[in-house]
């Protein structure tokens, strides 16, 4: 199968905003759009069954609705509606494995009642094979930077303790196709000997810091002399690492952070810092799996 971007639809404002994001990422990295709809009751084509007796009308009706917009506003962008009569966890999971990235609407932190959003999108976050985008309602409108800021850029959280570079090359491919600063961030709580009756040791607090940012440097270091062209920013903060990210993605046009690959699991898991991206960021949210 030729190299696509899927965005799962179920008709909502979030669905509709990840297909827009979706359709952009896409034609910047000349990849085909791929708009997939799954419900376990679609029934197989007939072109004898009139139309309002057809059990397929209103899933066939989102594809077709999103893909006329989406092609009226990005008319050279190869799009393919896929209707697939299964689960949508499962489809979604299955279609990640042959995609460069599945891209989902989200609410953050709002209540859910959509099927797709509420039930689906983290199991597919937890176990998909590719990175995951979570976009929200609003974001991905017409634009060349919907949603930059005089802040704006790509930002993403760096750990530090193992294997970063899916990451990393995530992280940078999009800073430099989006044409973006991408800002590093590592942020690091002060361990408990840091702290004195009167505040902080700061001798040891300068010390985590220095070496931190050594760490991160060489770290960078390669993947700055791959991509000259993108403009690298880092800090290491003392705060928790999950503060430091959502802080640092404030106005930002998409936060990239790290899951680890593990064995499927019956309940879907994430870390600290993905959970606090996905719940808590205004941008966009890339959660990408990684050794």
């Amino acid at each position: 199968m030729e190299p696509v971007v899927t965005v799962g639809l179920d008709g909502s404002p979030e669905s509709l905003s990840a297909a827009r994001w979706g359709a952009d990422e896409a034609e910047r990295r000349n990849l085909t759009l791929r708009l997939l709809h799954a419900w376990p009751l679609l029934v197989p084509e007939s072109t004898r069954v009139p139309a309002e007796m057809d059990q397929n009308y209103w899933a066939r009706r989102i594809v077709h609705n999103t893909r006329a917009e989406i092609q009226a506003h990005h008319p050279g962008l190869p799009v393919i509606g896929s209707l697939v009569a299964d689960d949508a966890e499962h489809a979604l999971l299955r279609a990640a494995s042959e995609s460069e990235m599945i891209v989902l609407g989200s609410r953050g932190l709002v209540p859910v009642e959509s099927f797709f959003l509420g039930d689906i999108s983290m199991p597919v976050v937890a176990h998909a094979e590719r990175p995951v985008v979570l976009v929200r309602a609003g974001t991905g409108e017409d634009g060349p930077h919907p949603t930059r800021t005089a802040a704006g850029g790509v930002v993403v959280a760096l750990k530090l303790d193992g294997p970063c570079d899916d990451l990393l090359a995530f992280a940078f491919e999009t800073a430099a196709v989006r044409g973006l600063p991408l800002e590093v961030v590592h942020g690091r709580s002060l361990p408990v000997a840091a702290y004195v009756p009167w505040g902080v040791n700061h001798d040891m607090a300068d010390g985590i810091v220095q070496d931190a940012q050594k760490l991160l440097s060489q770290t960078l270091r390669p993947w700055c002399d791959r991509f000259p062209q993108v403009e690298v920013t880092d800090s290491t903060p003392l705060v928790s690492p999950a503060k430091a990210v959502v802080r640092a993605a404030e106005g930002a046009d998409l936060l990239v952070v790290g899951r680890r690959q593990h064995h499927r699991a019956p309940a879907p898991h994430l870390g600290p810092v993905a959970q606090a991206a996905v719940h808590h960021a205004r941008c966009p949210v890339a959660v990408v799996p990684h050794d």
